[in-house]
């Protein structure tokens, strides 16, 4: 493929940056294109890269579970996302979770410190017409170049996508709340707040009368299933919260010896454990009633909201129809995705297809094939799915993928086997 050997990343997210990683390790100059320092989406706030807008947690490390599986697939390639998120970790029982900011700083000063990037901060209407373009964008892409990728996709899919307030760690009264984590498995990592029954049911019904906020071209069957607001998972059902993010199984209130009849979670955001993030409460709420709501929540009576709750549309392109397998336009192979915007869903997982547009790009300049990731891989099957799939839909790491009849730890430690084969055979 002719190309100018330049390479631009239009977006510095975790795919973003993950692409710029894979590129520079390997010695090659990149040019990120930001526009952040002039605008900001009304889920960002900061000037750094790899910024977590949503909940600060990358789930779970275990290998048996997918989300697990596809960090040890990432890290054989030296995943930068990874390697700043166990420098910044802060306690999360089973899951990988992260201080927001150090982890953005280490991201920011790992990509600058190699020499080798240059950042133009500026708002891209469009790729240029030479070099490789990787489109990293995220979700939450708008303006000129959100209608020059509906001109040459076809057009975008979206779904309405919420985020959880945080709390001040000084504001949440101990003498009320505990620590533990689910059967005790864990190091205590998790506040709870436990609600007897009259409690949760006055909980239940000020949160289905609660006042939210409009959003344009709203249909809640655009509702992203891993992030309900809480309000919509409340709509559903008396006891809906009770079976969701509210669950008290596995929690023992160490007052009264029994699981308490629902439990609010609050999991640290940062290392010094001075804020606090509402675990499963995604809310399109009014600002005033949150406050409202939070407050209601035995032991968060004097609650300080530091970060309300917001809820934003995430928006993806046709990929099956538009991207060849390596996520390069089948219109023009100089153009390539990465990141949510292709239809993958989850922090790992934007992540993940940054490697692979930052190997293959890599491999081009290099003058050599691009490859694809072997699809008895967790990070293969993701891969393949957003470039075949029939109906895309936002699609998380997940058992299923990768076909059943064996155990979870069987499918887990194969996939791993042939990912490691797969790196070493790389430059072969």
């Amino acid at each position: 493929m002719p190309t100018s050997g330049q390479v631009h990343v239009v977006g510095a997210g975790l795919a973003g940056s993950e692409v710029v990683w894979q590129l520079v390790k390997r010695g090659h100059r990149v040019i990120l294109h930001e526009q952040k320092k002039l605008k900001k989406s009304p889920v960002h706030h900061s000037e750094l890269f790899a910024e977590l807008v949503c909940s600060n947690s990358l789930k779970s490390m275990e290998i048996e579970n997918a989300e697990g599986l596809l960090k040890k697939e990432m890290e054989l390639f030296e995943s930068l996302i990874l390697s700043c998120a166990y420098e910044t970790r802060v306690p999360a029982g089973k899951a990988l979770a992260v201080d927001r900011e150090r982890f953005s700083e280490c991201v920011t000063r790992r990509l600058l410190e190699t020499g080798l990037l240059e950042v133009v901060w500026e708002e891209v209407e469009k790729p240029g017409d030479e070099g490789i373009w990787v489109i990293a964008t995220g979700p939450t892409t708008e303006g000129k170049l959100a209608d020059w990728i509906v001109e040459r996709t076809g057009g975008m899919l979206s779904f309405f996508d919420a985020v959880a307030p945080i709390i001040s760690a000084e504001s949440i009264n101990m003498n009320v709340c505990f620590v533990a984590d689910r059967y005790g498995v864990g190091s205590g990592d998790y506040i709870n707040c436990p609600m007897n029954r009259e409690q949760y049911e006055r909980f239940w019904e000020a949160i289905v009368s609660a006042e939210v906020i409009e959003m344009k071209d709203f249909d809640r069957k655009l509702l992203f299933e891993r992030c309900q607001p809480i309000e919509e998972i409340a709509r559903s059902g008396k006891d809906a919260m009770r079976y969701g993010p509210l669950r008290p199984v596995g929690i023992i209130d160490p007052r009264t010896g029994k699981e308490p009849y629902a439990v609010v979670q609050l999991r640290r955001e940062n290392i010094e454990g001075t804020m606090y993030n509402l675990v499963g409460f995604q809310t399109r709420l009014k600002w005033n009633e949150q406050k409202r709501i939070v407050r209601m929540i035995p032991g968060l009576e004097n609650a300080e909201i530091l970060r309300y709750g917001v809820m934003h549309r995430n928006t993806y392109i046709q990929s099956p129809k538009v991207l060849d397998p390596f996520l390069r336009l089948k219109t023009d192979a100089r153009i390539f995705f990465a990141g949510q915007i292709v239809g993958v869903e989850g922090y790992v997982e934007s992540a993940m297809t940054g490697i692979y547009v930052g190997l293959n790009v890599a491999r081009i300049l290099e003058g050599r094939e691009p490859v694809r990731f072997p699809e008895f891989t967790m990070s293969g099957a993701l891969i393949k799915y957003v470039t075949t799939a029939e109906e895309l839909k936002p699609m998380y790491a997940n058992f299923g993928l990768l076909g059943g009849g064996k155990k979870r730890k069987e499918t887990a430690a194969r996939a791993l086997t042939c990912m490691e084969e797969f790196v070493k055979n790389l430059d072969r």
